[in-house]
């Protein structure tokens, strides 16, 4: 089937080079970052986790959110969710590539990741969570190919792929709770020091991912024969409506917590520095309030089911919902971990040029990886259809 991606439109080849040449860029600069080491991104000693560990973060969700599609499949009999289940998986392969990716760029020293092969230590949660996300990728990997493989061959899915799909299920909850657990565990921070961070990362995600996977099922019906289906969208819809309530509810809870208490080791100060600024610093302000203002757009555009069910109103709303999230998960939660530092001083962080392009390159990887796997599944479904 991998002969299907060798063949497209001049607009398949011409974003292929388009990918292709923000990963040359990328790549280029991560050649820079290799020979000077991390000095040429904007991190220090203060803020050692930025736009690469966010990156991580966020798509960390969306690789975890393709059990929004396969659970309601196979455990409730949703057929209308057959048509995108493995569009789901192979979203999840991509996302998890590009995780794996982030964390090889943020090593500075890529040979530093065998560290965690040939010396496992079971009582990291760094550990498991390498774990967690091989294990994941594997799983999506093996079970959306042997799928796509049998509908081109006009045969049944052997037993064996519906075992690990049960299996996938549980463990695409875990990928994420796992990558919490390393932002709750440490009591240094306080701003993760909470006990529903697990359930944060979780309700963005299925926020997130699903609005990414409704995006991308319009993108292959405007540029293929193949149909997701609206009602399968409908229904990815209302989980994204639901999702975004609760990830909005959640970051409330932390507002209340830290200001009605005003205890400043419940988050107040770094909450004070992400939408109002502290002692003066605030790079992260204009961006936060974009969050708030996006998330309040996607929640008015999601609730009210008349501009649900609209097409424009839809696509509106999942940018909105998928922009919003990359802000407050892949960036504001991340950094506003370390601001204020223990001593309560305030470094500020800001990615620079080289680190910008690094993490384009990686993304354009993950997309040129996406774009592939879903022409060779397009491909097959308008064989089949």
């Amino acid at each position: 089937m991998l002969n299907k991606a060798l063949s497209g439109s001049k607009g398949y080849w011409s974003w292929v080079v388009f990918l292709l040449i923000l990963i040359g860029l990328g790549f280029a600069c991560y050649l820079w970052q290799l020979n000077k080491g991390l000095t040429i991104t904007g991190m220090s000693r203060d803020v050692s986790w930025g736009l690469y560990i966010g990156q991580f973060t966020f798509l960390v969700g969306v690789a975890a959110s393709a059990v929004m599609v396969v659970l309601p499949y196979y455990l409730h009999n949703v057929k209308v969710f057959g048509k995108i289940t493995v569009l789901g998986e192979f979203l999840a392969v991509s996302a998890i590539i590009m995780c794996m990716l982030f964390i090889f760029v943020d090593l500075g020293k890529p040979m530093r990741i065998l560290n965690m092969i040939l010396y496992p230590t079971p009582n990291s949660i760094m550990f498991w969570d390498m774990v967690v996300l091989s294990g994941y990728l594997l799983l999506n990997i093996v079970i959306g190919w042997k799928v796509l493989e049998c509908e081109h061959q006009s045969v049944t899915p052997p037993h064996w792929t519906k075992i690990l799909t049960y299996i996938s299920i549980p463990w695409a909850v875990s990928i994420h709770t796992v990558t919490a657990f390393l932002y709750a565990g440490l009591p240094g921070r306080h701003y993760w020091l909470t006990a529903i961070m697990a359930a944060r990362f979780l309700a963005s995600a299925f926020a997130s991912g699903p609005a990414l996977l409704i995006l991308l099922s319009y993108i292959v019906r405007r540029f293929s024969k193949f149909d997701p289906g609206k009602e399968a969208i409908q229904k990815l819809a209302a989980i994204v409506t639901y999702a975004m309530i609760v990830s909005v509810f959640f970051v409330g809870l932390e507002f209340f917590t830290a200001f009605y208490s005003r205890a400043p080791e419940h988050g107040m100060y770094t909450l004070q520095y992400l939408f109002a600024g502290l002692d003066g610093y605030s790079k992260l302000v204009p961006l936060m309030w974009l969050f708030a203002v996006l998330a309040v757009v996607a929640l008015i555009l999601l609730i009210n089911p008349k501009t649900r069910s609209n097409d424009s109103g839809l696509k509106i709303a999942c940018v909105a919902t998928f922009v919003s999230l990359w802000i407050e998960k892949g960036l504001g939660l991340v950094v506003g971990g370390f601001i204020p530092n223990p001593f309560e001083r305030v470094t500020e962080y800001a990615p620079t040029v080289p680190e910008v392009l690094i993490t384009l390159g990686v993304w354009a990887v993950g997309f040129l990886l996406l774009t592939i796997l879903y022409k060779i599944a397009v491909s097959v479904k308008e064989e089949t259809a």
